[in-house]
Order: structure tokens, then sequence, then C-alpha cells
């Protein structure tokens, strides 16, 4: 069974309406498909707990960006943990 695509992601979060601008975002910054599941996700927490207020292609702009750095980060950090087991 073939994984789930960056529409499924956006779709099962709520945010599938800002899939353009986060595709945007990715190819301006060159960020991956990998990086952007893990930071949709993050977003997504971070919307449970400090929803936008005012502006929420704004907020998700913002927000989707801190998260595809934080979301890089943690890949490369997964992957040295796993190369450091072999």
């Amino acid at each position: 069974m073939p994984g789930k695509s960056l529409e499924d992601y956006f779709a099962s979060t709520g945010f599938y309406d800002l899939l353009p601008v986060a595709k945007s975002i990715m190819r301006e910054l060159g960020f991956g498909q990998e990086e952007a599941l893990e930071a949709i996700c993050k977003v997504a927490d971070k919307a449970r707990v400090y929803p936008p207020t005012k502006n929420r292609a704004a907020w998700f702009a913002v927000v989707f960006k801190e998260k595809l750095y934080e979301a890089r980060a943690d890949i490369l950090a997964c992957k040295k943990y796993k190369r450091s087991l072999l």
C-alpha cells in the first residue's frame, strides 16, 4: 500500500485550502515532500494549542516555514541516530 500523499496530509489536518501556499513556500526554500509531511503535522499540532485568530493564511505561512526547518532538523537527527546504530 503506498504512503499518504501531501494532499492527504493537508486534507486530514484541515489545511487543504493552503496547499498551494505550502507548495510555493517549499519551492522557494528548497524543501522536499518528506519535510513537508512532517511540517504539516507539526502545524496541525500547533493549531490545536494556538489556533490562528485573525489572518489564517498569514499565520499558516509563518508557522509552516518555522515547522519546515524543525522537520528538516528532526529528520536529519533521526537519520544520524539510525546510522549510529549500525
